[in-house]
């Protein structure tokens, strides 16, 4: 397989088979990252769990795959919280082509926030002791799953902020590379113009943004 195109009729059919059969809170998403990431989403099937459709963006952990940050980046059965407040249970694999190259993803999000609410109503009523745990929305890798592309970018600003722990401001040239370093691991520069949102939210020059960036990539050979 050299494309997605060659694959879409059959895994299209493939999604409408899954979403029929487990119904409309699983949602089922196909991305072709040769459309670009900001409109990498070909088909979808009960989109309304994330509020997306086709022709928006992938999710922030998809970049980090293409910018090469995780390799093998397939992920199972793992909870993450919407920007809405769903809990969903979702699994990823991605999609090569015949000389290994990750061109897409298919993804599949289960909304279990009505059963999650059961259980613990059902574990208050039996006075369980075990904590009941949701996904923390300060979970290391949470998967975020942004209408678009400026919303991605905005919220992967917001936490280098969170890591650095200190507001804009304040930041000096270390804090500021340290968010250049985070952001470049989570794939952001590979988003069309995102260096313009990068320098105004530092208020940084492009001059400075590329002597940072050359800076902490080297850092890594």
């Amino acid at each position: 397989m050299k494309t997605m195109d060659e694959m879409l009729p059959v895994l299209k059919r493939v999604m409408k088979v899954v979403s029929n059969t487990v119904g409309k809170d699983c949602e089922l998403v196909l991305h072709d990252w040769s459309k670009g990431y900001d409109h990498s989403i070909i088909a979808i099937e009960n989109g309304e769990v994330t509020n997306r459709k086709v022709g928006d963006c992938g999710s922030n952990l998809g970049l980090e795959v293409m910018r090469g940050t995780t390799k093998d980046g397939d992920r199972f059965n793992y909870m993450t919280r919407t920007n809405l407040g769903k809990i969903l249970k979702s699994s990823t694999t991605y999609i090569e082509n015949d000389e290994g190259e990750v061109i897409g993803a298919l993804c599949v999000n289960v909304d279990i926030t009505n059963y999650l609410n059961f259980k613990k109503a059902f574990e208050l009523f039996f006075e369980e002791d075990d904590k009941f745990q949701t996904p923390s929305d300060t979970t290391e890798n949470i998967e975020y799953h942004a209408k678009d592309i400026g919303e991605l970018t905005d919220y992967l600003l917001a936490q280098s902020v969170q890591l650095v722990n200190k507001p804009v401001d304040k930041m000096n040239r270390e804090d500021k590379m340290d968010v250049i370093r985070y952001l470049d691991n989570k794939g952001v520069f590979l988003i069309t113009k995102s260096g313009d949102k990068v320098c105004q939210f530092l208020n940084i020059s492009k001059f400075t943004l590329y002597n940072y960036l050359d800076a902490v990539r080297a850092e890594k050979e």
